[in-house]
């Protein structure tokens, strides 16, 4: 297996790699649709390789995963330089294999050479091997997003005050 900067040749693969992601991630409550974003996928993923942020994980010549990456640049001033890794995939079947830790040594040495000191991904709190693989490798909660359903029935937040 071999992780190299993903080229323009690598778009297409890599685009429905990011397909079976989100697909995937549906199953763990993502609310991203995936077959209708194909088109869309295959631009980011273009806009990625033309940025030098996305590498491509490969097994005998066939690609097995992606990671996307970039250095936040904001508003705002800062006192940190956060780099994020915006995406992180590997096939089930090339799973438990070292590849998802390739990929992000890839991202993360990329990241401090373009200047990072601190790092950043996110991912489905369902998702718990996602997760154990990110704690494994440093990786500590950050940041939480609540989400709620919202229905024709009122809030019963108030009812409570």
């Amino acid at each position: 297996m071999e992780v190299t900067a993903a080229t323009g040749d690598d778009v297409a693969a890599v685009a429905e790699l990011w397909v079976s992601l989100a697909r995937e991630q549906r199953g763990h409550g993502s609310h991203l649709r995936a077959e209708e974003n194909r088109q869309r996928a295959q631009d980011l993923v273009a806009q990625y390789v033309h940025s030098d942020a996305c590498a491509v994980a490969a097994a005998a010549g066939q690609p097995v995963g992606f990671v996307m990456f970039h250095v936040e640049s904001g508003f705002f001033q800062t006192d940190a330089t956060r780099g994020v890794v915006d995406n992180v995939y590997v096939l089930p079947e090339a799973r438990g294999e070292g590849v998802g830790s390739a990929l992000l040594d890839y991202a993360e040495r990329a990241l401090r050479d373009d200047g990072a000191d601190v790092l950043a991904l996110e991912a489905l709190w369902d998702n718990e091997a996602a997760r154990r693989l990110y704690e494994r490798r440093g990786y500590e909660p950050h940041r939480v997003t609540m989400e709620k359903q919202v229905g024709d029935d009122e809030s019963t937040a108030d009812a409570d005050e």
